[in-house]
């Protein structure tokens, strides 16, 4: 069977507490993490044949990680080793997350010093048919940027299927160009795109039709325009996703919506009074829809499990998702038998 390959930067997570107990216990959780990295577990969970690409030090450590990719079913015969260090972030683990923010460390990370030339993609898309990156690739460097682009043009070539997640990461475009000066020439090339009305906006120059969008409806009428003119401007896309999740102190609300040639889809609202974490459950969704494209299910199935998997991440700590097939219809029967 053909394989899905994510290509992205493979990170160490560092968790410390909000409240600094760990400087006295001694104990900072780590987790194995990165956006593309999450789509190539879930997918490996689910039984999809997944593959990664990114670039780790040749050292115990960078060894230890991918192995550890490997062992959930990833192939990773295509990882690069080089360079001298991993990528990290911080962030503290819970879902109250007011006091801390996100701490990325990862300048002269190894993955950030590839660059256009250095990989051979056709070689590398031998038995792919599913190319997937996020928007996060091209935010660390001018020069993953092209390679992104370099990537892109082999893919397109190749007929392989491209998905995009638009994540914007407002810390990570420091090298002098915004993001729509970028996304734009890389989103041209993809057939799904998948993120939401803001990120649309400010990555792809997608106006919202209205200042002030206060209701669902409001949401939802936007994502379909929203949509509509991406599919527009990019007629490379047949297929665009956008989720829905609002925090408040009653808990989270999650909806999503996606457009495709056969129509406009809907899933249900879940409504969460408390939840575990909030890292990965946008690469979730992703890979549901991957996950339902894959095994060419019906629209309407294809967003309720992409949905249904988004939401199952919230219960769980840690960037990768444990949860199966299994739990994630269990989660979407709960919420229709509690409607």
């Amino acid at each position: 069977m053909t394989k899905v390959l994510t290509f992205g930067e493979l990170l160490i997570r560092i968790s410390p507490d909000v409240n600094g107990a760990w400087l006295k216990g001694n104990s900072l959780p780590a987790y194995a993490g990165g956006a593309e990295a999450n789509v190539a577990v879930a997918l490996a969970r689910w039984g999809v044949p997944s593959a990664y690409l990114s670039a780790v030090p040749d050292h115990f450590l960078g060894r230890q990680m991918s192995a550890y990719i490997a062992s959930i079913g990833v192939d990773v015969s295509r990882m690069r080793y080089t360079g001298d260090r991993l990528g990290t972030y911080y962030l503290s683990e819970g879902k109250d997350l007011k006091n801390t923010a996100v701490i990325y460390d990862r300048k002269a990370s190894s993955f950030s010093t590839l660059a256009i030339g250095m990989i051979d993609w056709a070689e590398v898309f031998r038995d792919i048919s599913w190319f997937h990156f996020s928007a996060i690739c091209p935010a660390i460097s001018a020069d993953i940027a092209q390679l992104c682009e370099e990537a892109l043009k082999v893919a397109r070539q190749l007929g392989i299927i491209i998905s995009l997640d638009l994540n914007y990461r407002n810390k990570l475009w420091k090298y002098g160009k915004d993001p729509l000066n970028v996304m734009p020439s890389l989103a041209k090339y993809c057939n799904l795109i998948m993120g939401n009305i803001w990120a649309a906006e400010c990555m792809l120059g997608i106006m919202q039709s209205k200042s002030n969008l206060e209701s669902d409806e409001d949401f939802i009428a936007q994502s379909l325009q929203s949509s509509a003119e991406i599919i527009r401007l990019f007629p490379a896309c047949r297929t665009v996703a956008n989720t829905f999740r609002f925090d408040s102190g009653k808990g989270i609300r999650y909806y999503s919506t996606m457009l495709t040639d056969e129509g406009f889809y809907l899933s249900d609202v879940y409504l969460e009074e408390s939840v575990i974490g909030k890292v990965g459950s946008g690469d979730c969704f992703m890979a549901g829809l991957i996950y339902g494209f894959y095994h060419q299910h019906e629209g309407q199935a294809i967003l309720n499990f992409a949905t249904a998997a988004a939401v199952s991440k919230l219960f769980e700590y840690g960037d990768f998702t444990e949860n199966t097939v299994a739990d994630i219809e269990l989660k979407a029967l709960k919420r229709k038998d509690a409607v």
